[in-house]
């Protein structure tokens, strides 16, 4: 929730591609530095090339595609809203899961999507003039690119998923899923000869630095390496619904932070929407 924040205002400063890629330079060396002190080793070199396809197409779909979409809709629509929209990411992973490979789609998980669906419906449409847009047609833009966003993180989830087949350590494929994320967005930005003004405007603009490193040291590095924890020590449904109340938590964050109005329809839909979050997962 922190995170998201940090890289909301960061991008309202510099703009969200920007914001993209220089978080993926910051936090890279710091997972490099936890994988060494956890396993000895800088990279897992030893890990089998398919590993590093199906990991690094993980990495390109969900850090580079997914989270570009994601952070321009935090510039447009806030964290609060884009996050909310991000809880439809584990219902697109179930649905590809289904289709993909083969998982089986109970009654219960169809009901937890249609209640998920129902309660982010009815937050979206109620539009908020704090939202940081000035017309609908931003915001239903920014709601597109939130859900863009979902879907890059929920593709991104089933590709890692096959990447991490077997008992392959979660801090290894998180670490091949940024090295090469960070690999592609700055060769992008290099054969767009845009690397250099990338660190002059960071230079200029300390506060957006600061910002998105802090984003980067929450979000990318704790956050991700804190729910693999969870995900490994506890039932993955469970640690799955608590890492989805991000928006709950943004709720006080955006009244604080971003002066939004919090009205009970907001509240009763964000709460909704994990209700139906928590049933598809247990």
């Amino acid at each position: 929730a922190f995170g998201s924040t940090m890289f909301t205002i960061a991008g309202r400063l510099v703009g969200s591609p920007l914001v993209n890629r220089a978080r993926l330079l910051v936090a890279l060396p710091m997972v490099m530095f936890i994988h060494l002190i956890a396993t000895g080793d800088l990279l897992p070199l030893n890990a089998e090339g398919e590993r590093w396809f199906w990991l690094g197409l993980s990495g390109i779909i969900g850090l580079v595609l997914g989270d570009a979409s994601l952070f321009q809709a935090f510039v447009m629509v806030g964290p609060r809203i884009s996050m909310l929209v991000m809880a439809l990411a584990p219902i697109i992973a179930t649905v590809m899961g289904w289709v993909l490979l083969d998982e089986v789609l109970g009654g219960q998980e169809l009901l937890g999507i249609g209640i998920t669906l129902a309660g982010i419906a009815w937050v979206i449409l109620e539009r908020n003039s704090a939202s940081g847009t000035s017309t609908p047609r931003a915001y239903a833009i920014g709601i597109l690119f939130a859900f863009g966003g979902a879907t890059g993180q929920a593709a991104g989830l089933v590709t890692s998923k096959i990447g991490l087949e077997g008992d392959f350590l979660a801090l290894s494929g998180n670490l091949i899923r940024l090295s090469i994320a960070t690999l592609a967005i700055w060769l992008f930005t290099a054969l767009r000869f845009q690397a250099m003004g990338s660190f002059n405007r960071l230079r200029e603009n300390r506060q957006a630095f600061l910002l998105l490193s802090g984003g980067a040291i929450t979000g990318p590095v704790t956050g991700v390496w804190l729910s693999l924890i969870a995900v490994q020590l506890a039932p993955v449904g469970i640690a799955s619904t608590l890492i989805a109340m991000t928006p709950i938590f943004l709720l006080p964050i955006s009244r604080i932070i971003f002066k939004e109005t919090i009205t009970p329809r907001m509240v009763l839909g964000t709460l909704v929407a994990f209700a139906g979050t928590a049933l598809l997962f247990l």
